[in-house]
């Protein structure tokens, strides 16, 4: 079938192409809920505190309060989409639908960025912990960096009933380190004296009771992009869609339990890991460790490396999910082919996405590498975290937009198409959260130290923008995905 639309051609793929690429179903409404939960944990273990040498806490408060309200116009607008396209290419497949051939890949393209990127972040993290646990020299984070990848690529490669087990544990242990945390640092709160001690020049308060937003608003709107980490990556669970039991009933449900699950767990580590004695805002948000630094506050320091390693729990879960993600991903985009077909081909007997979470991990572990000796072991780590962690928040809010608008089109000019559950914020929700996520590139395009990241994207989305032009959109396969969006579009052959 050639629909013949903007040189667009579809090669046939016959019954063996799909039993090469099949998928297992396990996963229930409590798997997708640790998915999306395990996914993003890591962002209260680290990094979102970068935000409030930006903002004070205050800049902070005000960044994730609109974060927060992005993420639940975009978690509702994709609990509608994913049931009403069950399929494993999620963003790619809701803007395949609604925006035709180029928009479904150019959206693929910017979520590519985000789930190469962001687990080659945290798996430098818990480098960091480690080298600090077991006190490596800096020249050996590559081999925890390698390590990392060969045992979580493993474990999600062995089968996708494993995998979920693993992830529901790691989530769940994720989540009792922070209660814990949560539950021990409540009595210990003195929040004016700690976490307002950032003066509007940056500079440290001595004896604290700062003001509420000390460089005003326009230092919360530059706390945007830390903020968007105590969320990033809850959108992946539609990933998981023809591994779901019953995708139409559990997608919603999983994803709006974890949003609400991951909008608690914010606003309380932003509360209380700043105002421990002893710790407060100033030196948090220069901080690589902040949940490191309140236990070390409750416990002492004594007890570092004890407390480093179940720091490390949330690293885990997060690194772990992601590449699940990663994975399905590479394989949805290239099962279509957008991407080369090989990548797509599953395990013979385990049916995971074997060769694209491979090849993901390989090409995320090869920029870190090229960095690190680029540039040197210290200044090769502040470019992977940050930097990196910069570019992977880039290519997620571009994602964002073409999603928010996806799901417009889509109630536009598919207003019968059969919709499980739909958004109580419906299209307004939508042009929200592509409105905060277009601020956010904004202000990421308006700091320098980052600019050199979102390049770094425009690259990465010019070479596989090239490759599609002259020949991915030649080969394209007809998916599920590819079928459905065809059927809805009225495409003919």
């Amino acid at each position: 079938m050639n629909p013949g639309r903007r040189g667009i051609a579809y090669t046939t793929a016959d019954k063996d192409y799909f039993a090469k690429r099949g998928l297992q179903k396990y996963a229930g409404v409590w798997s997708l809920w640790a998915l999306g939960v395990g996914a993003v944990i890591s962002g209260h273990y680290s990094g979102w505190n970068l935000g409030l040498a930006s903002g004070g806490w205050g800049g902070m408060f005000v960044a994730t309060v609109v974060i927060a309200v992005m993420y639940l116009g975009l978690t509702f607008s994709i609990a509608e989409m994913s049931p009403a396209l069950p399929h494993t290419g999620a963003a790619y497949s809701f803007a395949r639908t609604a925006m035709g051939p180029w928009g479904g890949f150019i959206t693929g393209l910017c979520e590519n960025v985000e789930y190469v990127l962001t687990p080659a972040v945290i798996v430098f993290f818990i480098g960091s912990y480690l080298t600090g646990i077991f006190e490596t020299s800096t020249s050996f984070q590559p081999i925890w960096w390698i390590g990392g990848y060969i045992i979580f690529v493993g474990l999600n490669v062995v089968g996708v009933e494993l995998s979920f087990k693993v992830t529901v544990a790691v989530t769940l242990a994720a989540l009792a380190v922070l209660a814990t945390f949560w539950a021990m640092a409540i009595p210990e709160v003195e929040f004016a004296r700690w976490a307002l001690n950032i003066d509007a020049d940056g500079k440290l308060l001595e004896a604290g009771y700062g003001d509420f937003l000390p460089m005003g608003i326009g230092g919360a709107l530059a706390a945007l992009p830390f903020a968007v980490w105590l969320f990033l990556a809850i959108e992946q669970l539609p990933l998981a869609a023809e591994e779901s039991i019953d995708p139409q009933r559990d997608m919603p449900r999983g994803i709006i339990l974890g949003m609400l699950t991951l909008l608690v767990s914010a606003f309380l580590i932003l509360f209380l890991n700043p105002s421990l004695p002893g710790v407060g805002s100033h030196a948090l948000g220069q901080s690589g460790e902040p949940l490191l630094d309140g236990f070390k506050a409750l416990f002492g320091s004594g007890t570092a490396k004890a407390l480093a390693l179940v720091a490390i729990v949330g690293l885990i879960s997060s690194f772990h999910t992601i590449i699940f993600a990663q994975g399905r991903q590479i394989y949805s985009l290239s099962r279509a082919g957008y991407f080369p077909t090989i990548l797509s081909v599953t395990h013979g007997t385990r049916k995971t996405p074997h060769v694209a979470m491979v090849v993901g991990a390989i090409v995320g572990l090869s920029i870190m590498l090229v960095i690190f000796l680029s540039f040197g072991a210290e200044a090769g780590a502040a470019v992977i975290g940050g930097t990196l962690l910069n570019m992977a928040v880039f290519g997620a809010m571009c994602s964002y937009i073409a999603q928010a608008i996806s799901f417009v089109l889509l109630r536009n000019h598919h207003s019968d198409m059969h919709r499980p559950y739909r958004s109580p914020f419906g299209k307004p929700g939508a042009w929200i959260t592509a409105a905060i996520a277009s601020v956010t590139i904004y202000y990421q395009l308006s700091d320098a130290t980052y600019r050199a990241g979102v390049l770094g994207v425009a690259v990465w989305f010019g070479l596989g923008i090239l490759y599609f032009a002259l020949v991915g959109r030649h080969r394209l396969v007809l998916s599920p995905e590819e079928e459905f969006a065809i059927q809805q579009r009225g495409e003919g052959s």
